[in-house]
C-alpha cells in the first residue's frame, strides 16, 4: 500500500514538473488552442500587434486569399496573386476569444480604406477576415456590423472562406521585434504597436 501510494505521489510530480509556472497560474488556460487568419495591411504591424494580446500564443506572417500556390513576397507584392498579406494568430479560447481578437482587429486598422492602409496601396493591403467555419463567419459579421458604429465611413473589410494559408519567407517572421531600428518599422509600424498596446491598457480597466 505504501508502495503504491509512493509511486502516486512520484506521478503527481513528475506531471508538474511538465507544466510551466504561467500555466499552473493561469486557471483560465485552456488545452485546446484554435486559429484566427485576418489582414489588414502589412503584416508585420499586425504581427506586432497581436503578439501583445494575451491568450495569443504564436502570430505567422503570410499570404491567403488569393489563386496562386505557395506564392513568393514578390509574387504578392505584384498585385497578380490575388492574396493580402495576413497574419494566422493560434490563440487560447478560454483566455481570449475569437470575437474579442475580431474587435481588436477592427482597432488596429482602418477597415475603410479599399486596398490600402496609409502609403501602403494595393489589394494585398485590403482588410480581410478569413474564416474556417461557419461560427467564424458569423462572428466576423456580426463584428464588423458592430465595428461600423466606431467609423464614419463605410467598412470595405472582406469577410471570404479560408482554403489556404501559406507562411510567409522567414525574414518576415517577428519583423518589428527583430528589426525595430528599419525605417518603416519606426515610421509605420512602432506607433501602430504604440496606439495598439494603449487601447489594450484601457480595455483592462
Amino acid at each position: 500500500m505504501k508502495i503504491t501510494s509512493a509511486l502516486l505521489v512520484l506521478a503527481c510530480f513528475t506531471t508538474l514538473e511538465r507544466v510551466s509556472f504561467a500555466q499552473m497560474n493561469d486557471t483560465k488556460s485552456s488545452a485546446t488552442l484554435e486559429s484566427a487568419v485576418f489582414g489588414g495591411g502589412c503584416f508585420w504591424c499586425l504581427d506586432a500587434q497581436f503578439k501583445l494580446v494575451n491568450g495569443v500564443k504564436s502570430v505567422i506572417s503570410g499570404y491567403a486569399g488569393g489563386t496562386l500556390k505557395n506564392p513568393s513576397y514578390e509574387q504578392v507584392c505584384s498585385e497578380t496573386t490575388g492574396h493580402a498579406e495576413v497574419i494566422q494568430v493560434e490563440f487560447d479560447p478560454a483566455v481570449v476569444s475569437y470575437e474579442d481578437l475580431l474587435r481588436k482587429f477592427f482597432r488596429a486598422h482602418d477597415p475603410t480604406t479599399l486596398n490600402r492602409q496609409g502609403g501602403d496601396v494595393g489589394t494585398s493591403y485590403r482588410s480581410i477576415i478569413l474564416y474556417k467555419d461557419e461560427n467564424q463567419k458569423a462572428i466576423a459579421e456580426k463584428v464588423k456590423a458592430e465595428a461600423q458604429k466606431l467609423w464614419p465611413d463605410p467598412i470595405v473589410t472582406e469577410i471570404v472562406p479560408l482554403t489556404a494559408f501559406y507562411k510567409a519567407e522567414d525574414y518576415h517572421q517577428d519583423y518589428f521585434a527583430k528589426n525595430p531600428e528599419q525605417g518603416y518599422c519606426r515610421v509605420v509600424v512602432a506607433p501602430k504597436v504604440k496606439k495598439f498596446e494603449k487601447l489594450l491598457q484601457e480595455q483592462k480597466r
